[in-house]
């Protein structure tokens, strides 16, 4: 049974503990619960919605796709998680994070909704930020779904656009520990006849079958759209409707130019209901930033902040490691993961591009230990390569103060590595 308070909460603070406490579980695959609550509050809707789904790319495509509705004079929702450092992160309004009192009145018309049913933390969370959207005039809402697609909370809404960034194994012990698997998990956010566009150059044969067998047209990269690189920072986008020059991106990878292909097909299939002049789209694409997305946080030395956490997102990262490299410079880690991630994997993929490695314990419940990581870490790098820190400030703090002008410090592993060194002062970590 859920808790019972005499009184709400009165602040984010205290209601974010609430949460917390109301189930048993962080994650309960399912739709029910979050259906029959969202009746209850009538959640109608009213707006155009675009759904981003996949396993890494989904922050970065709803960054651009608000920037480009903003830019273009409509009033925009977005919904995204985990949060870095402030939960209000997630719930954004024309590109400004949600207010305490807006956030605790969704909470609580939430709470009063749910009556004796018992909803996890991105539950809770996923219905006060569409109990918040419809408390305003917007035109369109993009959300981020949270985990896998046809049993993640955000998919009780239909989208009008809903895209599949790319497939790849991360969270096995919910979604299968294949591509197939996680796949047909994906592909359940697409809807008939809604647009449905796949990003991912060769998606798996579950997600192909789950569009074909809901009768949806599935636009899919590199078939109905492409974009080919015209040097290192520029590129070229095409696809029916036409050709595009696209400028230089701030987010950096290769990766992100894939995203920005997904976002420009989106954008130009919904012109019909949200008109976007194409000044206005590659002017707001082009000048999109995310946090924690290989982020330059300080220079000379080089730090380099970043949330890859799985074996994909990890391809990524050495890639861009890769393109950095310079004669003399080292790559520095300050790493930490989860302990229900594929370390092993990850290390692998960019043990041969870091020299050197700064581990310490993320301050959270599932945690890998210090043993788990320093492990992980000797069958592939020399036992004189690792370094063990009783904080990840620390950490930074020695590989800072160790490296040499030209080198790049990389932190990453999670979220939660990334949040912890974002809440730093220079001061407190020595730069």
């Amino acid at each position: 049974m859920p808790p019972v308070i005499s009184e709400l909460p009165q602040t984010v603070e205290d209601w974010l503990g609430y949460i917390e406490s109301l189930h048993p579980k962080s994650i309960e695959m399912g739709l029910g619960r979050v259906q029959t609550v969202a009746a209850r509050l009538q959640l109608q809707f009213p707006f155009i919605v675009i759904t981003v789904g996949g396993t890494n790319g989904k922050g970065s495509s709803c960054a651009m796709l608000e920037r480009i509705y903003h830019a273009a004079g409509y009033q925009v929702g977005c919904y995204t998680s985990p949060h870095l450092v402030h939960y209000q992160e997630r719930v954004r309004f024309n590109a400004q994070v949600i207010a305490d009192a807006l956030l605790c009145q969704a909470f609580a018309a939430v709470e009063q909704a749910r009556g004796d049913i018992t909803l996890t933390y991105f539950e809770m969370g996923t219905l006060a930020a569409l109990w918040a959207f419809e408390q305003q005039p917007l035109d369109v809402v993009i959300l981020e779904v949270g985990l896998g697609g046809r049993l993640d909370a955000v998919n009780i809404v239909d989208a009008d656009c809903a895209i599949v960034t790319n497939v790849d194994l991360d969270h096995m012990e919910f979604l299968g520990d294949t591509r197939e698997l996680i796949g047909h998990e994906k592909a359940g956010i697409y809807r008939q006849p809604q647009i449905a566009i796949c990003g991912d150059i060769a998606p798996p044969a579950s997600l192909l079958a789950y569009a074909e067998t809901l009768g949806v047209k599935l636009n899919r990269f590199g078939v109905d759209y492409q974009i080919d690189m015209t040097d290192t920072q520029h590129a070229h986008y095409r696809d029916a409707q036409g050709e595009l020059d696209v400028g230089t991106l701030r987010l950096f990878g290769h990766y992100q130019w894939n995203n920005a292909a997904n976002v420009i097909f989106a954008v130009r299939a919904l012109q019909a209901t949200l008109p976007v002049a194409e000044v206005q789209m590659l002017q707001a694409l082009t000048a999109t930033e995310v946090t924690g997305r290989f982020q330059y946080w300080q220079q000379a030395p080089d730090v380099i902040l970043d949330v890859a956490h799985n074996p994909h997102a990890a391809r990524a990262l050495r890639d861009n490691l890769q393109r950095l490299a310079a004669d003399g410079s080292q790559v520095i880690a300050v790493f930490s993961m989860l302990s229900d991630k594929d370390i092993a994997s990850v290390v692998d993929i960019l043990h041969a591009v870091i020299d050197t490695w700064h581990i310490a314990p993320i301050q959270h419940p599932r945690a890998a230990s210090m043993d788990y990581l320093h492990a992980s870490l000797s069958q592939k790098v020399p036992l004189a390569h690792i370094h063990r820190h009783t904080d990840l400030p620390t950490a930074l703090q020695t590989a800072y103060k160790k490296a040499a002008k030209n080198d790049k410090i990389i932190v990453f592993g999670s979220f939660f590595t990334v949040a912890a060194i974002l809440e730093l002062t220079p001061d407190q970590w020595g730069a």
